[in-house]
């Protein structure tokens, strides 16, 4: 049975799985699911039709689910899907998608600070940090461990490489590539993340690999494309490099250099 202060405010229709708890002043909305053991701590605000995993704990003030701030959104059922065992600090917003993804989707095993704002469309992957009032923009995609710092906003579109580290107060508006560290407004580049990858299980054959080809892609001054085809001339058998060449190649806003 899930626990709902009596304070709190659930519409009917909403699901409620075992051991939720619904902390004072809470609302919840007719379209909203929670999975077990999730805990709303007070004055939580969750609308639309959202999804939320289990073992999530959702502090004070937080608004999940509801309309987006695009000028162009009508009301579609546009969904957010939140999966489990995050952590949802202080004032955090995370809004509903548009027509253009049709939701807003969050991994697993986060830890979104205070102030956090999670725009329309954006993917967040799994054991992502977000530092306090870090803003996503539309349509951003975080992927896996990837760290952004305080106070810093994301251009709409942009992605965030996995096992990157992005220091605070910058501002992101081309492409963070994986495993590498960034700084700055505009951010760029400062080479590897190699503690966060050490502390991921990365080998020094891993680094070792991932260093040579950054140093061809950032610091050789050869134009990007002749870089890219060295990397995977000498270092294509590596997987991680791949990841990092192809992430590149696929790139629609550019990456920051």
């Amino acid at each position: 049975m899930a626990e709902i202060d009596k304070t709190a405010t659930v519409e009917e229709g909403a699901v409620l799985e075992d051991g939720v708890k619904i902390g004072p002043y809470c609302f919840i909305g007719k379209d909203v699911k929670i999975g077990k053991n999730t805990r709303l701590i007070s004055h939580v605000v969750v609308g639309g039709i959202t999804e939320i995993g289990e073992g999530n704990e959702i502090f004070p003030f937080a608004s999940i689910g509801l309309a987006n701030q695009d000028l162009k959104y009508k009301g579609e059922p546009t969904k957010t899907i939140i999966g489990d065992h995050n952590k949802i600090r202080e004032s955090v917003t995370i809004h509903r998608g548009t027509d253009d993804r049709w939701e807003t989707r969050i991994g697993s095993g986060n830890l979104l600070m205070a102030y956090v704002h999670v725009a329309h469309d954006c993917i967040i992957g799994n054991g992502c940090i977000l530092a306090n009032s870090v803003t996503l923009a539309g349509h951003v995609v975080m992927e896996d461990f990837a760290i952004i710092g305080g106070l810093t906003p994301a251009h709409q579109f942009t992605r965030i490489g996995a096992y990157s580290m992005t220091g605070g107060n910058s501002g992101i508006a081309q492409d963070i590539c994986p495993f590498c560290l960034a700084e700055g407004n505009h951010a760029q580049m400062h080479g590897l993340n190699s503690i966060g990858l050490r502390r991921h299980g990365f080998t020094d054959g891993d680094l070792s690999n991932l260093k040579k080809a950054y140093r061809l892609i950032f610091r050789s001054g050869l134009p990007l494309q002749e870089a890219l085809k060295q990397v995977e001339e000498s270092l294509g058998q590596d997987e991680h490099v791949m990841y990092l060449v192809n992430f590149i190649r696929n790139s629609r806003r550019g990456i920051a250099r």
